[in-house]
């Protein structure tokens, strides 16, 4: 049976990790799905993958190797991931700043990146992976994901700071929030409040805060088919719907038809999977 579903973590490692996301698509007729172009999104992730691998490519003409588990940084840009015939992914959403303080790495280092988890974060990734290939039951992979995130927090000396949980609100809030007013609660200077930021999120706040306004407006779409785009501009923070058209071009290349239409293409569709 296909699958998707995103859970949450548990209390300890909640201030690291937003939420843990499943896929599995089985395809059993002889051809192999299209590519899923994956448009910006508020995120840094860890993936696994225990079955089949996925192809990426970038439209600059970037194509990673294959991996069975990546680091995937914040991206901006569209990056096109075609899926072998059972594909399963566990994947970790960390919470902005997360991965920097269970790592130290500077998040602005990985953008738009997709690299080899276990060049950068060591062995422990291959012999999770491993471990995962030979459960079953997608459940029964949580403790395991979660035992080596909670390895990781005890190894880290990285706490928890005023601005992470400012990233933290810019992504669950449906406000607006001014850049002296993000710095003032960081208990940082503006400039200090955008250097840090970017250490730790990846991109500056104004720039974050555009894709994921972007993001809302691209899971609505996917949520309400039928709405029409000028209300999903309204209520999504646009002042009009030419001002989500821009942001629509400069993140995908496309108008919001276009590339809603590209994504009904999209592999998981087959089975009836939106994300929303």
């Amino acid at each position: 049976m296909p699958f998707f579903y995103d859970l949450q973590p548990s209390l300890a490692l909640k201030p690291y990790v937003r939420l843990y996301r499943f896929m599995h698509l089985l395809f059993t007729d002889s051809t192999l799905p299209p590519a899923k172009a994956y448009p910006p999104r508020p995120e840094v992730t860890l993936s696994f993958y225990p079955r089949d691998s996925e192809k990426v490519s970038y439209e600059d003409g970037r194509q990673p190797s294959s991996v069975r588990s990546a680091l995937i940084g914040q991206q901006n840009v569209v990056s096109h991931r075609l899926v072998g015939k059972e594909f399963l992914m566990v994947q970790v959403v960390f919470q902005p700043g997360g991965l920097y303080r269970l790592t130290g790495i500077p998040t602005i280092d990985l953008n738009n990146q997709y690299f080899d988890a276990e060049a950068v974060l060591g062995n422990e990734v291959r012999n999770l992976n491993q471990r995962l290939s030979n459960i079953e039951d997608y459940p029964k992979m949580i403790p395991l994901v979660e035992d080596f995130l909670m390895n990781m927090v005890r190894k880290s000396s990285y706490d928890i700071r005023p601005i992470d949980k400012v990233g933290i609100a810019m992504l669950e809030s449906k406000s607006h929030y001014s850049l002296d007013w993000l710095a003032k609660e960081s208990c940082l200077s503006s400039k200090q409040f955008e250097r840090n930021f970017n250490e730790r999120i990846g991109i500056n706040p104004k720039y974050f805060a555009r894709i994921i306004r972007f993001d809302k407006a691209f899971r609505m779409k996917n949520a309400f088919p039928n709405k029409d785009w000028l209300s999903i501009a309204l209520e999504c923070g646009y002042y009009d719907y030419q001002h989500l058209v821009r942001d629509y071009k400069e993140f995908t290349g496309m108008t919001p038809a276009n590339f809603y239409l590209q994504d009904t293409q999209s592999p998981e569709r087959k089975f009836g999977i939106v994300e929303v």
